[in-house]
């Protein structure tokens, strides 16, 4: 048994770790855990106390209102707000070390502050790690019940209609929808053109287009009351029926569009998107496009708020943490901030997405690197 323990030991990461990295590492995610529970914990008391009405008017069940929307609700503000979250953390156990003249003995024994900052970034490291596979892969999922949820029992409202849609479903292959119905899957008033070197060869309507939910494949859609006209020079073929099944290079969510849409796409699924709206045409993707870099550039973002959070509360001072507390939720708040008005000049002015999503990361390292030079040697 402890020659397993001794082989046990060895597998576990932070047996290769010195002492004070272990220390500063278990203080820092033990604070970030500590305050995410804590701010999060107050976030749904006040959600519940404005929510509670319509929950009760709309009859919503207990269970789904524990399983499917709060327990979404608290990954995905968790995952939205880790920025702040993780600046508290440092500034307020970095404050306490500095307060014990913990760090005072660590730069008195020979340890530089750079040395110091190991421990740090490994912690960033691995919260940034977290953050971006729950953003990219898991919340997503989650965001899809917690909202089918919300259009259900609190605001009872839910796209599921489009009027005069068209989009390109291929290489010059124009679809066009007067009127379609999500519920249904169902779209009235259709026109398929499809053009070779601009000139106008195939030209197909139908008053009725149904989506194929059951089909093994995709994009398979069903067309009543169709007619096909094939334009060969000056001849022209004619084909009329009653009903044809037919392949279209569009999919229901292609067609409508609601709020919030693009937090449901993981990433993979979000770039596959992005690149076939493109290749369509759509100007539909500047949100798509910020909600992709997005999640990416607020990863970086914990150790540009590490670097800042430890710089700025790591000498000790009178009159406690108090001051550094309030900068450092001031700089946290600026950085969301900045970080939503990015993304609404990316949205509605034209920036390019991944400009506007990291133009607060590149703002903040200059931040940064100011509070390094100030920190203490």
């Amino acid at each position: 048994m402890k020659k397993l323990l001794k082989t046990l030991r060895y597998l576990n990461p932070f047996y290769y770790l010195p002492r004070i990295d272990r220390y500063i590492i278990k203080k820092f995610i033990g604070t970030y855990i500590y305050s995410i529970i804590l701010i999060i914990s107050i976030s749904i008391v006040f959600d519940v106390n404005e929510n509670l009405a319509k929950f009760t008017s709309n009859h919503a069940p207990l269970r789904e209102i524990v399983l499917d929307y709060y327990a979404n609700f608290v990954p995905y503000f968790a995952n939205l707000f880790s920025p702040l979250f993780v600046f508290i953390a440092v500034i307020f156990f970095t404050s306490k070390l500095a307060g014990n003249s913990e760090i005072i003995a660590m730069l008195a024994s020979g340890l530089s502050f750079k040395r110091l900052m190991r421990p740090y970034f490994i912690s960033a490291a691995l919260i940034a790690i977290l953050n971006f596979y729950l953003g990219a892969f898991v919340i997503p999922k989650g965001t899809i019940v917690k909202q089918n949820f919300e259009a259900k029992y609190k605001n009872n409202k839910k796209i599921t209609t489009a009027t005069n849609v068209q989009l390109q479903v291929g290489k010059g292959i124009i679809a066009y929808i007067q009127q379609y119905d999500d519920r249904s899957k169902t779209g009235y008033g259709f026109s398929l053109d499809k053009f070779e070197k601009k000139k106008l060869v195939s030209h197909m309507t139908a008053s009725v287009i149904h989506y194929d939910t059951i089909s093994d494949s995709r994009y398979h859609w069903r067309a009543n009351n169709y007619k096909i006209r094939t334009l060969k020079g000056l001849r022209e073929e004619i084909k009329t029926g009653a009903e044809i099944d037919t392949m279209v290079m569009m999919e229901p969510m292609d067609l409508v569009f609601s709020k919030g849409q693009q937090e449901t796409f993981t990433s993979p699924e979000l770039l596959a998107y992005i690149s076939k709206q493109q290749e369509r045409g759509s100007q539909n993707v500047v949100q798509y496009e910020v909600e992709y870099h997005k999640r990416i550039a607020m990863s970086f973002a914990s150790f540009i708020l590490t670097v800042i959070g430890a710089s700025l509360s790591s000498r000790k001072r009178k009159g406690g943490m108090g001051l550094y507390l309030g900068i450092g939720l001031a700089l946290s708040f600026a950085y969301i901030l900045l970080q939503t008005i990015s993304a609404t000049f990316a949205i509605n002015a034209g920036t390019p997405a991944m400009l506007a999503e990291w133009i607060p990361n590149i703002l903040y390292i200059f931040i940064a690197w100011f509070c390094w030079r100030q920190a203490p040697n």
